[in-house]
């Protein structure tokens, strides 16, 4: 399964509806030109006074063997499981602070909006992404000494379509149930809270 379009209300552009977040990769590589593609995408996202607070670390299963196995011991187990064959993990972090040592208040919304840059152009290139939060950050920081005051938000494995058939039952059943979401009256207000948009 490669494709699962949003079921929108409204026509949106593809890149959006397109994108999904698949659990079965190939372990084919991903080429050095699409991941530089993928990080100069995100380099261009907009951020607060331009302070572009997101560093991004990759990890090469053909590049950097070792590497990668340390930031892939750091996912939750249940990530593990489909992540065997993922040729790419990208680490998504935040600088919190401002050149004047300053709280950055949206570092955060800042880097989110670089790491869908990144995305999109990932399914832009025919590549299948799939953000998560499950993984030990402690362990990460140490692993590969992260500064303080570097908040490491997600994970991203990268790479292209598997067959949905490496993964077990359960797992398959998650690839093909339908796309969800809450209704847009329970997520965007006009005029003041929890004034439903319609």
């Amino acid at each position: 399964m490669t494709t699962k379009p949003a079921p929108t209300d409204v026509d949106i552009h593809e890149l959006i509806a397109g994108r999904w977040s698949p659990r079965a990769f190939s372990n084919a590589p991903i080429e050095r030109a699409q991941l530089h593609r993928l990080l100069e995408a995100a380099r261009w996202a907009p951020s607060s006074n331009n302070l572009q607070p997101w560093r991004f670390i990759a990890f090469d299963r053909h590049r950097d063997e070792a590497a990668f196995k340390r930031a892939f011991d750091t996912l939750a187990p249940s990530n593990q499981k489909w992540n065997v064959s993922v040729p790419l993990l990208v680490c998504v972090t935040a600088s919190t602070l401002t050149p004047k040592g300053d709280t950055n208040r949206t570092a955060t919304y800042d880097t989110g909006a670089a790491a869908m840059a990144l995305v999109l152009q990932a399914h832009a290139l025919g590549l299948a992404t799939h953000q998560m939060g499950g993984f030990d950050r402690d362990a990460f920081r140490q692993a590969f000494s992260i500064p303080s005051e570097v908040e490491i938000i997600a994970m991203i494995a990268i790479g292209h379509h598997g067959d949905v058939h490496q993964l077990d039952e359960a797992l398959r059943e998650r690839e093909a149930a339908p796309r969800a979401r809450k209704t847009l009256s329970e997520t965007a207000f006009e005029g003041g809270w929890d004034k439903a948009f319609e």
